[in-house]
């Protein structure tokens, strides 16, 4: 026991000076921050070519190389960028180990149970993922919200006289985040000479979200067979509201629904804490008796179905 618990040590303390040492400097952030500006990182596709410059998973050129290779780690940097976070991809990963070691080894010190400590430390190691997708989430709706407003103004441009290009400048300056930041990336890769087809798929990329489909849908129809591209957004536009006033509805009547599944799931946490906080050993057995850590791996998994099938109930899609 006591030679696993030194491996461990030394493992996180080495990780933890790698770390340190190969965080970057003050001059590489604000160059990295620049390059994604001008969207260097979003034109990456799947197999994680781009025609751009490519930005690095990592400031320690070897562990950037190995990133690449490893599969998931070019959609799991999109990932974090499409919460609006500056996470390295090579911090996230180094992080999550470090933590499932950590509460792993303590949690297995304190229980005795290998499968129950693993199980505690992945649901700790994953609490950061859990955190991007909530940002992520989040940063979508306000998207989607400002996005009718956003139509508006592209064709109240267009009629005004102004090129595809400047419109997309006029969103950038007058509309407010995360929408400026995608359109001014947008405007600077039209800027630097990609073409308006794949700038649009960049951004589609970018933000997955229906609606931008259908302004992507829009653009790209009326270049290639041509027409009144104002008063095609104007009914984009109208879709889009329609589709946000229905979706608030429907939020209003799967409210119930929602609001059950976040008390059958956290209350189960809840009770436990404070019956150790009355009384520490009445829960005891859980941990110590084999029986007790199997009825806790069959709650746990009775848990997520119930909460896999709220989710499916409760989201409809609009």
């Amino acid at each position: 026991m006591a030679e696993i618990i030194l491996f461990g040590f030394l493992f996180i303390v080495t990780f933890a000076v790698m770390a340190w040492f190969a965080r970057p400097t003050k001059h590489e952030i604000a160059v990295e921050q620049h390059l994604s500006r001008i969207g260097a990182i979003f034109s990456l596709s799947e197999d994680g070519t781009t025609i751009l410059k490519e930005e690095a998973l990592s400031a320690v050129p070897w562990l950037n190389e190995w990133l690449r290779r490893l599969p998931g780690a070019v959609r799991l940097r999109l990932f974090v960028s499409q919460a609006g976070s500056d996470w390295p991809v090579s911090s996230l990963l180094l992080g999550s180990l470090a933590a499932f070691c950590v509460v792993t080894l303590a949690t297995f010190f304190w229980t005795d149970g290998l499968l129950f400590a693993g199980l505690i430390g992945l649901i700790i190691a994953s609490a950061p993922y859990a955190y991007l997708a909530f940002k992520r989430s989040v940063r979508f709706r306000r998207f989607a919200a400002l996005l009718p407003e956003t139509v508006d103004l592209m064709a109240r441009g267009l009629r005004a006289g102004h090129s595809i290009s400047s419109v997309f400048e006029m969103v950038a300056e007058e509309i407010a985040e995360p929408v400026a930041s995608e359109f001014r990336i947008l405007f600077k890769e039209q800027n630097l000479g990609l073409p308006l087809r794949e700038a649009i798929v960049n951004l589609l990329n970018r933000i997955p979200l229906d609606d931008v489909r259908f302004l992507a849908t829009a653009i790209l129809v009326q270049k290639e067979t041509g027409g009144n591209l104002a008063e095609i957004l104007d009914k984009t536009s109208a879709v889009m509201r329609e589709r946000i006033r229905l979706r608030g509805q429907l939020r209003i009547y799967t409210a119930q629904g929602r609001v059950s599944g976040w008390i059958l799931c956290i209350m189960p946490f809840v009770v436990f804490i404070l019956i150790n906080l009355v009384n520490h050993n009445y829960e005891k057995a859980l941990w110590t008796d084999p029986l007790g850590r199997h009825l806790v791996y069959v709650g746990l998994t009775m848990m997520a179905i119930g909460i896999y099938a709220i989710r499916k109930i409760v989201n409809i899609k609009v």
